[in-house]
This record gives structure tokens, sequence and C-alpha cells, in this order.
């Protein structure tokens, strides 16, 4: 039998994916209250939007898959650089010239499945 699985998505997030990615690694493989509560107690910048994509996903799970709430945990939770790899801006620099900054964009995706 094929276990049911509960998935949510976030694109074109603003910040680099090397950032998200720290946080990500602390929540994998726990259940969904000890992950909301590592997320919420950890000091990162990363942390606001990945909660509220691990409330969507348990949201998703409860309501369109009718899965235990009490059971879920997070399967797997990946970062992805963004389709448009990043945005190019112009600082200032010494002499008039200017130099590049690069924004970086990460798509998160994070998958739910409950524990037998």
């Amino acid at each position: 039998m094929e276990q049911k699985t509960a998935q949510a998505h976030l694109t074109q997030l603003r910040m680099t994916p090397r950032k998200v990615k720290i946080v990500l690694d602390l929540i994998r493989n726990k259940n969904v209250a000890e992950a909301a509560a590592i997320l919420k107690t950890t000091n990162k910048i990363a942390c606001e939007p990945i909660s509220k994509l691990l409330a969507s996903a348990a949201a998703n799970a409860e309501f369109n898959h009718e899965m235990d709430t009490e059971k879920l945990y997070v399967a797997e939770c990946f970062v992805n650089p963004g389709k448009l790899k990043y945005m190019k801006r112009i600082r200032p620099a010494p002499k008039g010239s200017a130099h590049r900054v690069i924004k970086r964009t990460s798509h998160i995706t994070i998958v739910l499945k409950e524990r037998d």
C-alpha cells in the first residue's frame, strides 16, 4: 500500500538557499509539533517563512488527505535556487565604477508523512 503524503511549496522567497538549508536541516525527520517548536525558538531569519510553510503542509495533510495530525512528521524538506537564480543590482564603487550585487531567491518544499 502506498503511503499518503502531503506537501507544500514556497516559491521565489527572497532569501539565499544557503541560509534556508541551515534551518531545514534542523527539522528534517522530526514530528510536526517538535519541528514547530524548534522553528519558534531558533534565532534565524529563515524560521518565519518555514514555520508558515510547515503549518500549510500540516493543514493540507489534515483537510485534503484526511491524515492524523498527531502522527505527522517531516519526511522530506529541501530548497532549490529560484527560477530567477538571482536579481542583478548595481552598487556604486570607487572612481565612478559600479559593482554587481546578486540577490538570490529560493524554492522550498516540505513533504509530510504519517508514522506507523
